[in-house]
């Protein structure tokens, strides 16, 4: 469990840099969080095995323990999401980095509007994915049934056919009620990983959504795209 700090986020950053960990630190406090800097990996491990945290920062080159091997231990037994900085910009690096559960990848240099930026964008995830399913009104939900055993929904016993992540962007979607969700969320909280301008996996997987909803006969919501903006569940005469 990775409880949800009462007053200031509470924040791990791992980096062995001293002027650079020293200036996050100082940063990131003034700006409300509770920080907690160490500059080893072995020892960044240890401290959020055991304590809570909201968010973990973590260079990938680190003394003691390196931090995709670091990631690796922590995802074993913790889902604290996890920041990777790194002056290692190749895709490879990225790849990997998100195959082993990291949350985002941001390369050096950066400034620290962007850290925060990011930092407050996990934050508002996280509490969406602790937020309980809206009520929806019965008109909207009718209809409409979500299997989590078989990652599908059916409408009248038929089932859609979703691929698993054709299910987890709908149930995302699902959930977040009438908010219109960005595809940099959606990118990373449904496919795990980060957006690219001219990566169309997203909306390949929201067009095959509305052909099969419609398949089955389910046309009381869609998915609909709101230009620069996002996605969001809506019934069809709802304006966005």
């Amino acid at each position: 469990m990775n409880p949800t700090s009462v007053c200031h986020p509470r924040i791990l950053s791992i980096e062995d840099d001293p002027v650079l960990g020293a200036y996050v630190h100082e940063q990131l406090g003034r700006s409300g969080f509770d920080v907690t800097w160490c500059q080893n990996g072995r020892e960044g491990l240890e401290i959020a095995c055991r304590q809570a945290f909201d968010v973990v920062l973590m260079d990938i080159l680190l003394p003691g323990m390196d931090g995709l091997a670091v990631l690796t231990r922590l995802r074993q037994s913790h889902s604290t999401p996890v920041v990777l900085m790194s002056a290692l910009g190749a895709e490879a690096d990225r790849i990997s980095g998100f195959r082993l559960g990291a949350d985002d990848y941001l390369p050096k240099p950066f400034s620290m509007a962007e850290l925060h930026v990011r930092i407050e964008a996990i934050l508002r995830r996280v509490a969406l994915d602790r937020r309980p399913t809206p009520m929806l009104p019965v008109h909207q939900a009718q209809g409409l049934d979500f299997d989590e055993e078989r990652c599908d929904v059916q409408v009248a016993g038929q089932p859609a056919g979703l691929t698993r992540s054709e299910y987890r962007l709908l149930d995302v979607l699902h959930r977040s009620g009438d908010e219109v969700l960005s595809k940099a969320f959606l990118y990373q909280h449904v496919l795990q990983r980060g957006y690219a301008p001219h990566d169309r996996s997203l909306d390949m997987h929201v067009s095959q959504i509305r052909r099969k909803l419609k398949a089955i006969g389910y046309i009381a919501r869609e998915v609909r795209t709101v230009w620069g903006k996002g996605y969001v569940l809506s019934a069809i005469d709802e304006m966005v």
